[in-house]
């Protein structure tokens, strides 16, 4: 099957369509309420958490192309291609499109006591982003074209498709509990620290994890909240910072500590995270800031690494 379910969904012209299922002398507790596929390019898409209503049902919204922004629980994420979010409302989150950027997605409004137990138990076990495979991909996919586009469905298979949708969140946030995750990513971690003045490739770490490449990446992200590619670059750049900050090492030998091993490249890539030069950053005294090498480190990895 491939990607052909979601090569037609990112064709499918925008829409939206509300579900409205009338009420039975049988109440069923996993119903959907809305689907739709859009494109959002301005910062009046935004949507608050805790102004929605006090009726508890759940969002779920997997980006197609370009970025949204995730404001949840003090926690600031950025929604990129391929990456799943899951929310519960009434909750402290804010989703948005920031100011020049673009966000294309699909989603699925889910209501019903089964849907928000089972998003309770995703959210407390994977939080609220998550990054599926391909074939649970093409799953909620399927589900919101054949909701927004396909024929009439009867209630009972509504249920069944708002069910579905859940359960593929659930088997992934399932895939490994903190426990499981907790000794091999304490070993990842400790030989990126280690190791940030030696080539990092994903497929080496994958390896050492046990893991196939594809398996890795989505491990990794989950557990770490961010792709392995994007946790080494912030790493490489945290130190890059405290060298600037705590030695008198040059710009040559501080991109050769931090696994660059070309110093106009590692210039560049520090400019790219920080927004100013390596020495701009040394005559600054940003470093003294605390925290802050390491937040803007985290924030340039985003946009930064390959």
């Amino acid at each position: 099957m491939g990607d052909f379910v979601l090569d037609r969904i990112r064709r499918h012209p925008q829409a939206v369509k509300t579900i409205a299922i009338p009420r039975g002398r049988i109440g069923l507790h996993a119903l959907p309420t809305a689907a739709g596929i859009e494109l959002r390019d301005t910062p009046d898409y935004a949507w608050d958490g805790q102004q929605r209503g006090d009726a508890s049902f759940v969002v779920v919204q997997h980006t197609l192309s370009g970025r949204g922004r995730l404001d949840y629980e003090g926690r600031q994420m950025v929604l990129t291609p391929g990456s799943t979010m899951l929310v519960r409302i009434p909750h402290a989150h804010r989703y948005y499109v920031a100011r020049g950027e673009s966000w294309h997605f699909f989603y699925l409004v889910l209501a019903g006591r089964e849907i928000v137990q089972l998003a309770d138990a995703i959210l407390a076990t994977a939080g609220p982003v998550q990054t599926l495979d391909a074939a649970q991909v093409e799953t909620l996919a399927g589900i919101c074209l054949d909701m927004v586009s396909g024929p009439a469905l009867s209630t009972g298979t509504l249920s069944a498709e708002a069910y579905r949708a859940m359960t593929v969140l659930f088997d992934a946030a399932s895939a490994g509990t903190p426990e499981e995750q907790q000794d091999w990513l304490t070993d990842i971690t400790s030989h990126v620290a280690q190791n940030l003045d030696q080539p990092l490739p994903v497929e080496e770490l994958a390896r050492r994890a046990g893991m196939s490449r594809a398996h890795f990446v989505r491990q990794f992200t989950r557990a770490a909240g961010s792709a392995p590619s994007e946790y080494v670059f912030a790493q490489r750049m945290q130190m890059a910072a405290q060298l600037l900050g705590a030695t008198g090492m040059n710009v040559a030998e501080i991109a050769g500590a931090c696994g660059f091993g070309n110093a106009n490249y590692f210039a560049k890539a520090f400019r790219r995270a920080f927004d100013v030069s390596p020495s701009a950053f040394r005559d600054s005294g940003m470093y003294s800031m605390p925290g802050a090498g390491d937040r803007r480190a985290a924030e340039g990895a985003k946009g930064s690494a390959g």
